[in-house]
């Protein structure tokens, strides 16, 4: 007589309802994997959220500690080195690899805030403007008109300048100065929304706006705010490091790629290392973020995708002749 064990029964689902869990992740990987420079700029990315959440486990010294008798130190590589800092010193001592790695936090931080908060508002704003319309859709549009008018960089000097720089400070300013970008993009798509038929069927059905908005244009949204958010990230980023560099950002002791870049300026003369190890880091990130966007916005635009496929077929049946 054969006994059948029922104690392996809550492994094997567990381990099927894992692989269920981890499927997207594997066809989010393998469809990004097409794209090299997209995967390139992906993993560079994940590489920079790791290092600044494991930033105090990582830098091997205090990103505020000084030592006057290591000063300018050089790279590892290079003659006259110190020991223990592998991308040298700067002008007070502070070891630049440990710097690097608190600074991109700061970025990160006041990237990610700006892009949320002025997302969050944006979006409600362009939501009421384009399925209201009317005068709701005027004002708020007129509003929107008037900000744009007015020079962003400006107003951003302007309202630091006036409230004092501060990280939490320049995440307001920030997302004040760009939530009109999205409330445009939103409204534009919104108002052709309303044209489709299955919004006109909901409506005739007597659905609520509230449940309109909510189950049948909030997902068609969320492609191109996708992209356009992760856009506009490459955008705070150079804008954080622009302000920090003027002295109007983040403020010592901490510490900010742009921040870093100010206070080599005046050495690249005489040690590079302080100067280009910050603007580096900012390079990349902007362009591992512009790769990542690109391959997302061709990957979440039917339009794109086809011809992407079409492509591929093409260079496919050539190869096949050959």
């Amino acid at each position: 007589m054969t006994v059948t064990s029922t104690s392996s029964l809550p492994d094997t689902s567990l381990k099927q309802g894992l692989l269920m869990s981890l499927a997207p992740v594997g066809r989010f990987l393998s469809e990004l994997w097409r794209d090299k420079a997209g995967f390139a700029g992906f993993a560079f990315l994940v590489l920079l959220v790791l290092v600044a959440l494991f930033a105090p486990l990582i830098a091997p010294h205090d990103p505020a500690a000084q030592s006057v008798m290591a000063r300018l130190k050089p790279p590892i590589w290079m003659d006259g080195s110190a020991p223990g800092h592998l991308l040298g010193t700067d002008m007070l001592g502070r070891d630049i690899l440990s710097r690097l790695l608190y600074g991109a936090r700061s970025s990160l931080l006041v990237s990610v805030s700006v892009v949320a908060l002025a997302g969050s508002f944006g979006v409600m704003a362009g939501l009421i403007a384009g399925y209201k319309g009317g005068l709701t859709d005027a004002v708020i549009m007129r509003i929107v008109d008037v900000q744009v008018a007015f020079p962003g960089l400006l107003l951003t000097l302007l309202l630091v300048a006036v409230i004092g720089p501060s990280t939490t400070t320049i995440i307001v300013v920030l997302a004040f100065s760009n939530w009109m970008i999205y409330t445009r993009v939103v409204r534009g798509i919104v108002m052709s929304l309303r044209q489709t038929p299955f919004i006109e069927a909901a409506e005739v059905i007597g659905c609520k706006s509230s449940r309109i908005i909510v189950k049948h244009i909030l997902p068609n949204l969320i492609a191109p705010l996708l992209t356009l958010g992760i856009l506009e990230f490459t955008n705070i980023i150079l804008a954080e490091a622009a302000l920090s560099f003027l002295g109007l950002g983040v403020q010592p002791p901490a510490t900010s790629w742009g921040l870093d870049v100010a206070g080599g300026k005046n050495y690249m003369m005489i040690a590079w290392w302080p100067i280009t190890f910050p603007g580096l880091a900012i390079a990349l990130t902007v362009l591992s973020i512009n790769l990542f966007a690109n391959w997302l916005r061709v990957t979440t635009e039917p339009a794109e995708r086809e011809k992407r496929y079409a492509r591929g077929r093409a260079a496919k049946m050539r190869r096949t002749k050959a």
